[in-house]
């Protein structure tokens, strides 16, 4: 009794999904932005992490401005708080925005993200327990559908958390290199091959450069 998970990610052809510095963080098309609103328009909420929420100061996780779909609740993921508390979402109309958190958030954090979202829940004592914070939005929230953009380390968690049960790629023409650079799932990994997420090809299809594929869990 938990929603659908999908996550969608950008990356170079080289599995990056930002430069070693974090200062190129996007580089998909129009198409690519099109596919990523398509997306938005079926997910009953979006999650996000906190890095990626606080590099990207005009993220609002919203419905493009053409969009008659109900507006996705926004969700953020942040272990620890560290997330700004004067981000544009919290100042943007929309869904509620809601944080999920843990015990180690410090009470001042606690206290200026319960001051700027709607709801901030602990699931957690150092780790989100992301399979009860999915059956807590499903039932207290009514996400069928949650769409997770990145990044790698929420990615990651979820895929140790064995609650992916899809994954879109666009892959883009462009190598960016660097062995610091982000992929798609960082943090922990798996420490063997058995223990991997598994995943069987769906669907592709190629727009212009782009390649466009969708995994869905084996």
């Amino acid at each position: 009794m938990r929603p659908h998970v999908s996550i969608n990610m950008a990356m170079t052809a080289d599995g990056k999904i930002a430069s070693a510095n974090r200062a190129v963080s996007t580089f998909g098309s129009r198409a690519d932005h099109a596919h990523l609103l398509a997306l938005r328009d079926k997910a009953d909420a979006i999650l996000t992490g906190a890095g990626t929420l606080n590099a990207q100061a005009q993220v609002t996780l919203g419905p493009g401005p053409k969009s008659k779909a109900k507006p996705p609740l926004r969700i953020i993921a942040s272990g620890s708080g560290r997330v700004d508390a004067r981000h544009k979402i919290f100042r943007s109309p929309g869904a509620p925005v809601l944080v999920l958190s843990t015990d180690g958030i410090s009470r001042a954090r606690l206290k200026n993200l319960e001051a700027a979202a709607h709801t901030v829940k602990i699931f957690g004592a150092d780790e989100i327990n992301f399979n009860l914070a999915l059956v807590w939005l499903q039932k207290e929230w009514g996400v069928k559908r949650l769409l997770c953009e990145g990044g790698g380390q929420l990615n990651d968690a979820l895929f140790r958390a064995d609650v992916v049960d899809e994954v879109n790629l666009t892959v883009c023409p462009l190598i960016l290199g660097g062995r610091e650079a982000p992929t798609i799932a960082e943090g922990l990994g798996f420490a063997q091959l058995k223990d991997a997420a598994q995943f069987s090809l769906k669907s592709r299809r190629q727009v212009g450069n782009e390649l466009f594929l969708v995994y869905r869990k084996a």
